[in-house]
Formats: C-alpha cells, structure tokens, sequence
C-alpha cells in the first residue's frame, strides 16, 4: 500500500512579496491622474482623519478618485488591471516546480494568497490559477456589476483567521459557525506544522508569528539591497529566515524551500509510523 500523503500549505502575502509593489500603483494609480505617494498620502491621511481602517481607507479612495476621474468600477475592469502585474524573478514558475518537489517528497502542496490587496486584480494576474483559495479584499457590486461598497477588508490582523481557516478546511468566509467549532487537532486536514509563510514586511507580522509559534516556518522575503527593512524581524524571533525575493531555481528561496518540504515529509512519515504502532497495540 502507498504512503499516505501528507498536504503541505503555503501561504503568501502578495504585494511586494509576489509581485514587485503594491498592485494598485501598476496601472490603476497613474489612471486616476496621481502619484503612488500621493495616493497613499492622501489615503492614511483619511484613515488618521476619520478614524478608519486604513485597509477601508484605500478602498474608499480607489472608488472616489475612479469616480472623479471618469474611470469605470466594475469588476471586470478591477480584474483586468492584473494583466499589467509585474513579478520578482521566477515566481510564474515557481508553483509548478514547487508542486513537483513536493510530490518527490509524498507531499501535496497547496498554494494561498492571504492579502490586504485586491481580489479582483489578483484574479486578472497571470499565477491566479495556482492558488486553492485567495483571501482578499473584494469590492461588493450592484446589477449592474457597479462596485458599491467594501465585500470583505483584510487587514493585518484580520489575516490570521485565514490561516485557521486554512488548518480547518473552512474555506468558505461567511461560514463561521463551522469555523469556530471544536475540532480535535488530529482531524485538522492542514496542521500549523506543515503551513510555510511567506511575506515582506510588519504588516504579515501577526501571520508570520501564528505560523512559527505553531510549529510551522515563516519567511520574509525582500528586494536586493533593502534586507536592512526586514532583519528586525529575525531579531526579534518573528520569522524563521530572511532571504531575496528571488523565485528562481536553485535561487536561496529554492533551496530553503526544498529543505524545509524534505523537512515537514520526514516528520509527518514518522508521525504516521508512530500513529500505525500504536493503533496494531490498541487492536
């Protein structure tokens, strides 16, 4: 009989960890007649004024400022602005050759997106069919397909339901009588052990330690020369490694990434060979 397999899920944040900025300022920004640090500017600045959510902030202002502009909100014109996304080196790649690693290693590997982005531009990107499930923020739209108001905000610390969500196979985010059901932590169809984080900065500070404090790896990716932005994180125990936003192969996220799939395998094979001698004692 074949070795069950085991299902490994990682899980990454999006802007600046996958793609290369934030995904608003590739297209939609300089549309709407501004400057990324305008926009930004002027989106903190209304978050500080009312008091708000800086994640509803943004939204709010991509809504008014379109308005103003002249330019179209339906959803179909949020998806394809992700046509334009740019990605660090060898992330379109990335997912099948990870796939396949794990497959060598008896591990079916999942792939999530837990962001404060935009669903829809994820959707319109060229990796979206990679992922089992992205947890985004999403515009909520009339008959006529016309974004009205904010469907879902994820902000840093929202982030870290989905990861529960994740370990307890409730994907489904309206359905939170499921969720914060007791269930044993061995029906767990993704224990926190064999969940990896990717992210680039404070704001996946409360995923990352959820993550590692679980058992799991957290990692932080950054851009060549700006590893300074991330090391307070290794300090101050939030992240297991720092290493480039490089996807490629061979490349130190590769590496690392194959040692810690080898890694998470052994562990559950010996997990389950424990599990099997106790089960032929009990009988």
């Amino acid at each position: 009989m074949a070795e069950q397999k085991s299902v490994l899920a990682l899980l990454y944040d999006f802007d600046k960890t996958l793609c290369t900025k934030d995904m608003q300022e590739y297209t939609f920004i300089p549309r709407v007649g501004m400057k990324p640090e305008e926009f930004w500017a002027e989106s903190n600045g209304l978050a500080e004024k009312r008091k708000m959510d800086r994640i509803l902030a943004y939204m709010y202002l991509m809504l008014r400022t379109a308005d103003l502009a002249g330019l179209p909100i339906r959803r179909e014109d949020f998806v394809a602005l992700g046509k334009d996304l740019e990605f660090f080196p060898g992330v379109e790649d990335w997912f099948t050759r990870i796939n396949k690693i794990g497959a060598e290693m008896n591990m079916e590997v999942e792939h999530y997106i837990i962001s404060s982005g935009l669903r829809e531009i994820i959707e319109g990107s060229k990796i979206y069919q990679y992922f089992r499930e992205v947890f985004a923020c999403e515009f909520l739209y009339d008959a006529n397909g016309v974004a009205r108001w904010p469907k879902n905000a994820v902000n840093y610390t929202t982030k870290t339901q989905f990861l529960f969500r994740i370990n307890k196979g409730v994907l489904d985010i309206s359905d939170d009588q499921t969720l914060n059901q007791y269930t044993p932590e061995d029906d767990r169809p993704i224990p926190f052990r064999n969940m990896v984080y990717i992210g680039d900065g404070f704001t996946d500070v409360p995923c990352m330690k959820l993550v590692k404090v679980n058992g799991g790896y957290s990692i932080a990716v950054y851009k060549p020369g700006e590893k300074q932005k991330v090391e307070e994180l290794l300090l101050h125990n939030r992240v297991d490694f720092l290493v480039p936003a490089d996807y490629r192969e061979s490349s130190e996220l590769d590496l690392l990434m194959r040692d810690i799939i080898r890694k998470i395998s052994l562990v559950d094979s010996l997990k389950r060979k424990s599990k099997l001698q106790m089960d032929e004692i009990v009988e």
